[in-house]
């Protein structure tokens, strides 16, 4: 799996409140809750991403509560990787099952900056920040993670599978 985007930074400790706010959980639809994807932490940011970009974001992105929300809007955005120092465990597998790949790579993280384009081939876990050529080295992803991530979440590969 390929991605290629350009990078949106952030800091540590975004928490699946900052990710989509309480108040537009009473919708599932995911081009609904995109609308208001990091509104609070940065207003502009459904207006700058286009399909494809990347989220880098410090240490525990995605703490919080459990909701699956958060990665479901993050993805409806447009965003195709999320990579991080850490994330909070609840969020990587909810992160997993609904389809958004994320990856962990704090020398990455330390070396992005905010509008760089960025590459990463996700099956040999390279991740190349292509506007200063620097690459680094992440756990690419197993192979059952990335029947995941390809078939769009969990369910769309249960049904594969049981469809085979």
């Amino acid at each position: 799996m390929q991605f290629k985007g350009t990078a949106h930074r952030y800091g540590r400790d975004i928490d699946t409140d900052v990710i989509i706010p309480a108040r537009y959980l009473n919708t599932s639809d995911p081009a609904e809750l995109a609308k208001h994807c990091l509104e609070d932490l940065d207003v502009e940011f459904v207006n700058k991403v286009t399909p494809g970009d990347i989220i880098v974001a410090d240490e525990n992105f995605g703490c919080g509560s459990s909701r699956e929300h958060a990665p479901i809007a993050i993805k409806a955005a447009g965003v195709d990787v999320v990579i991080a120092k850490s994330f909070a465990r609840i969020f990587y597998r909810n992160s997993i099952n609904t389809g958004l790949a994320i990856m962990e790579c704090p020398e990455a993280v330390d070396a992005i900056s905010a509008g760089d384009v960025v590459s990463v081939d996700a099956d040999a876990g390279i991740i190349t920040d292509e506007t200063t050529g620097q690459s680094f080295k992440a756990q690419p992803f197993p192979p059952f993670i990335r029947e995941i991530i390809e078939a769009g979440g969990l369910i769309n590969r249960t049904k594969q599978k049981m469809e085979q």
